[in-house]
């Protein structure tokens, strides 16, 4: 397993390990919007400057229940048992709250998808994550045309 960003969090704050098994799926959920948010953040920037204002908007088209619903739709089938239960652990978690521009099935898959991410950021499974994040990406362009 390659030593993530996470493991190097822990280990400069001496956070203790935990068994991520015990964390709830919105737990998981929360932290892997952050990350998720991150990556697509890093994506966005790096394809040019540009004004700030241009930067929220695609990272927002991106990060948006829909998309994250559509994304993994397309990432299931090459989800092991393991990922797949995962999210759907996530999906099927009552969440207190809903967005309030998405569907109710949409926002049920992006909290499946979130916590996924969420999932593989903290057993270290950047390569992983950004496969699967590949793959959904790839499918959100391929509805753009």
């Amino acid at each position: 397993m390659e030593k993530g960003i996470d493991s190097y969090i822990r280990q400069r704050f001496q956070i203790p390990d935990t068994d991520i098994r015990t964390y709830s799926p919105l737990t998981l959920a929360f932290i892997g919007d952050g990350i998720y948010d991150l990556i697509i953040r890093t994506i966005i920037v790096g394809k040019g400057n540009t004004r700030a204002s241009q930067l929220h908007q695609h990272t927002s088209h991106l990060v948006k229940a829909h998309s994250q619903s559509v994304m993994i739709e397309h990432m299931l089938p090459h989800m092991t048992e393991e990922e797949e239960h995962i999210y759907k652990r996530g999906r099927n978690a009552k969440s207190p709250t809903m967005a309030k521009n998405a569907t109710m099935t949409d926002y049920r898959r992006a909290t499946g998808f979130e916590a996924l991410m969420g999932y593989l950021y903290l057993t270290d499974q950047t390569d992983r994550m950004l496969d699967l994040i590949e793959i959904g990406l790839e499918a959100l362009d391929k509805e753009k045309e």
